[in-house]
């Protein structure tokens, strides 16, 4: 993992500083909230509905024991006991007091964490896949370009203030975890015919009101041209991006009224005369941050595990677990395995002060000191040997995480919608928590096999609905919430935006909406194991509306 040198920490801790002055003239009143406004988002405070809440980065979702254990601490003592996981790899405290975020944030700043460019007009926090550095199918680990972007964006004078807020997410494997293409820039990272690494490049991606699919302007930039590259597509954007309407100040906007293959041509221009400047990556530099990255200590090959063998036919639960929430390793006699924050009924994404806590012990113990966040909003433990899997699953069991769901129908994405956000039209916690409960039985769960829905409670869709393979939208209509149905979204390496599919439901008809979606699936799927997401592509809309609506 990559720790802080020098000037990271003193940066940090000097922005902290800062912001505790800046609390303070707006506690006593010398400031006023819309003078203090851009002040808190530079820090990752926003306010929403019935408090402030401050979004901490967790950088390309990365995080280890000390880290976890503080996050626990801050929940305990500042919070209600509990934190929220988003969809940006981030971690949400919806309750602190304005006065104590100072303090929060220097308890963070002592464990290297930070709320910096979670919020405002500025390069967000860089994403990345879950399972990088421990994927089976990776080409190679893209954390390392994660990190060299996110040092290169902090605080870079030309884009502190940019026209909009800004989303790049990197991906080092062909099955794209990371969503790339609904990004502003996304970065597959890949081998040429010559084996040497660069990446793919796409621009232009995006949800919220006028969702897009990224397009590739690259199929391969060699690794030492990342930052000019980047840099010139920042320029161009910050450049020609509008001002004037935030909502068209997107640069998806930009590269749809201008034309993909114009914007490629600005940016190549514009890249070609910065080229060969300061920005060109040195392989040394390049090495030096791979080796914050470099496989644990220890983490070496092993034969499989008879006494997991044994375990699974012992227990069909800690079976199901096994096969639904862990992946292969790329070193054998390993896993990566999936922490559901997703328990039936529950709210997705949160986890308590003391599941955090267990999650630091589990992965102190058991993964080499290594956790994960999801862009799903899961946890995961990237490194656990196949004989360490029993402890581990006995550990999460006892602290009310071991859902067996990564992946089924009850592991939904949802942003918190009404119950918190000053933006929502319309509540996504508790659909989401009734379609949960309406399909908690695990035998059903499998029957249905893979199927992402994926709901927000307002058009800014940060509960990726959009993307869903069922996305959900919460709308206000004459002061009632009502639901729309989009189909066939995909966030993957065939991303696509789901299609519309008719009128919306109430509160009332949402989840038998859902219901009867997932049935018209089972009864037309050509085969068991052809995936509601494969199956919609092949049928179309029809079946699906005349099951909702009496007509295709």
């Amino acid at each position: 993992m990559y720790r802080y040198d020098e000037f990271d920490q003193d940066f940090v801790t000097d922005r902290v500083a800062q912001f505790r002055d800046q609390v303070a003239r707006r506690v006593s009143g010398e400031l006023t909230e819309d003078q203090f406004k851009p002040l808190r988002l530079m820090n990752g405070v926003y306010l929403q509905l019935h408090a402030y809440m401050l979004r901490i980065a967790v950088p390309y979702g990365t995080l280890d024991s000390r880290q976890m254990r503080k996050l626990a601490h801050v929940a305990r003592r500042y919070d209600r006991g509990y934190g929220h996981f988003t969809t940006r790899q981030n971690l949400q405290f919806n309750w602190p007091k304005l006065s104590d975020i100072p303090d929060i944030l220097a308890e963070l700043a002592s464990v290297e964490m930070h709320a910096i460019q979670t919020s405002g007009n500025c390069i967000r926090n860089v994403t990345a896949d879950h399972f990088a550095g421990a994927a089976a199918d990776e080409v190679a680990d893209p954390r390392p370009y994660a990190e060299i972007l996110r040092q290169w964006s902090s605080l870079h004078p030309e884009f502190v203030f940019l026209p909009r807020k800004f989303k790049v997410a990197v991906t080092g494997a062909e099955r794209d975890r990371a969503a790339i293409q609904v990004h502003d820039i996304g970065l597959h990272l890949k081998k040429d015919e010559n084996g040497r690494l660069g990446f793919a490049v796409y621009i232009g991606g995006g949800q919220g009101r006028t969702p897009m699919i990224a397009k590739k302007i690259r199929d391969f930039l060699p690794e030492e041209d990342l930052l000019s590259y980047s840099e010139a597509i920042l320029r161009v954007y910050n450049l020609n991006g509008r001002r004037d309407n935030k909502y068209k100040a997107r640069i998806k906007i930009l590269v749809h009224e201008t034309g993909a293959d114009e914007i490629s041509r600005q940016v190549e221009e514009e890249w070609e005369r910065i080229r060969h400047g300061a920005l060109k990556l040195p392989q040394g530099e390049v090495e030096r941050i791979r080796e914050y990255f470099a496989a644990p200590a220890g983490l070496e090959a092993a034969a499989p595990s008879s006494d997991l063998a044994a375990a699974r036919k012992a227990d069909p639960e800690f079976d199901a677990w096994v096969r639904q929430n862990t992946i292969p390793h790329r070193v054998a006699g390993h896993v990566s395995a999936t922490i559901s924050l997703k328990p039936i009924g529950g709210t997705p994404g949160d986890a308590t002060a003391d599941q955090m806590d267990v999650v630091a012990d589990l992965a102190e113990r058991y993964a080499f000191d290594e956790i994960r966040v999801s862009h799903e909003q899961n946890l995961i433990l990237p490194h656990v040997a196949e004989d360490n899997l029993r402890a581990v699953y006995d550990g999460l069991v006892a602290a009310g995480l071991a859902t067996a769901n990564a992946g089924l129908v009850t592991d939904i994405i949802a942003c918190p919608g009404l119950d918190y956000c000053a933006l929502a039209n319309a509540r996504s916690i508790p659909v989401a928590q009734r379609i949960s409960q309406r399909f908690g039985d695990i035998a059903r769960q499998r029957e249905i096999g893979e199927l992402k829905i994926k709901i927000s409670g307002c058009i800014n869709a940060c509960g990726h609905h959009h993307v869903g393979h069922i996305g959900i939208l919460g709308v206000e209509k004459k002061g009632e919430e009502f639901y729309q149905i989009s189909l066939g979204g995909s966030g993957d390496e065939n991303s696509a935006i789901g299609d519309i599919i008719g009128r919306g439901f109430s509160t009332d008809e949402i989840v038998d909406a859902v219901e009867t979606i997932v049935d018209t699936y089972i009864a037309r799927r050509a085969a068991p194991d052809e995936t509601f997401l494969a199956a919609y592509r092949r049928l179309g809309q029809a079946p699906f509306k005349e099951a909702l609506y009496g007509t295709a």
